[in-house]
């Protein structure tokens, strides 16, 4: 059988391309994550599911990782009237709510044919959070974070969904948006633990995000995403975190260098696989000439993946499930692209003319 890439690469549109079809067959891919903007993937789900299994029949395989942002509230990918209109998480204020939330939001993707939501964010919400994380927290109590964090975590993997929490180690302290540039967080070990807690709680999830940020006081040269003392001592050891570890979009500009070096630095520190973003194919075909292999420990936390998305998760009476939802959610706000960070990197990306990070 062919190794696996351990990357996430993405698509240009609704179909794969002659390019793509080429490229996905001979690199074999984890996954591939899909978007709603710039790389233009979602229309409907009748379409949705074509182009999965598309790609399931150019990989050979039907375990390929199928992922998305469905965190709800501004940042989601799959759009009502087709899809569930849902809240971001800052509106969820109890497990059974939690419970509701990650329901749905399962259905949706079952349905989709996609098997990984890069969900729920469990970082702690300050004062000085980034606007682009701001109302995507569950809230700044970090013990309540981490029971709703679970609550989710629990009903996806029942759900037959991979959930994905984020942003390891912690991103709330981050005043700068890290798809424009990158956060520098000065606090200390001590202050910190309150941004490690939820993730010290969840810390069996099946995948996690690795955040790019520098966390002073232990790494001052290197992103968290590309330091090996911030996943090994303090992701892993500290942390304690035994899931797939995925770096975060490495198109974002808070990271420097080609396609290919911002990939290397993240896997040599640790990371296990390599999310690309909205990027171009150009990005795609540069990130799979880099030399990343599927370690040992990387497949047997995969395995515990297959287990997950090999559930059903479409017997859940979703009617009645989005009737008692909406009746316990009472702001759910319109999606609005220009509150996306990822869509509007993709606009700004598009006027300055820029094809490539």
């Amino acid at each position: 059988m062919k190794d696996i890439l351990p990357v996430f690469l993405s698509c240009q549109g609704f179909e794969l391309s002659d390019g793509e079809k080429r490229l996905f067959a001979l690199h074999n891919p984890l996954g591939v994550c899909l978007f709603a903007k710039g790389c233009t993937n979602i229309k409907n789900k009748v379409q949705v599911r074509k182009l999965v299994k598309q790609i399931q029949e150019v990989v050979e395989r039907d375990d390929v990782l199928i992922a998305v942002d469905q965190e709800g509230g501004r940042v989601r990918r799959l759009l009502e009237p087709e899809w569930t209109k849902t809240a971001s998480q800052s509106e969820i204020l109890t497990p059974e709510m939690a419970e509701l939330h990650a329901q749905l939001i399962s259905y949706d993707l079952k349905s989709s044919g996609i098997n990984v939501n890069f969900a729920p964010v469990l970082d702690v919400e300050y004062e000085n959070t980034s606007a682009a994380l701001k109302g995507r927290c569950f809230g700044s109590n970090s013990k309540e974070i981490a029971k709703l964090g679970k609550t989710m975590v629990e009903t996806y993997e029942k759900c037959g969904i991979c959930p994905c929490v984020k942003h390891l180690p912690g991103h709330g302290r981050g005043k700068a948006d890290p798809h424009l540039q990158l956060p520098m967080i000065d606090a200390d070990m001590k202050a910190l633990e309150n941004d490690f807690f939820p993730f010290k709680e969840l810390k069996n999830a099946p995948m996690g995000m690795v955040a790019h940020l520098v966390l002073q006081k232990i790494d001052a040269h290197n992103p968290s995403s590309c330091s090996a003392i911030l996943i090994h001592n303090i992701i892993r050891e500290h942390i304690g975190f035994s899931g797939l570890l995925v770096s975060d979009a490495i198109m974002m500009n808070a990271l420097s260098g080609t396609i290919s070096e911002r990939a290397e630095r993240c896997y040599d520190a640790g990371c296990d696989a390599i999310c690309l973003g909205n990027a171009d194919f150009a990005a795609n075909e540069e990130l799979c000439r880099c030399n990343l292999k599927l370690t040992d420990e990387a497949h047997e936390r995969l395995n515990r993946i297959r287990e997950i998305i090999k559930q059903d998760g479409l017997s859940l009476d979703y009617q009645k499930l989005q009737k008692k939802y909406c009746a316990e959610v009472k702001n759910i706000i319109p999606y609005n692209s220009e509150y996306d960070a990822t869509e509007v990197l993709s606009r700004l990306r598009e006027k300055k003319g820029e094809s490539n990070v």
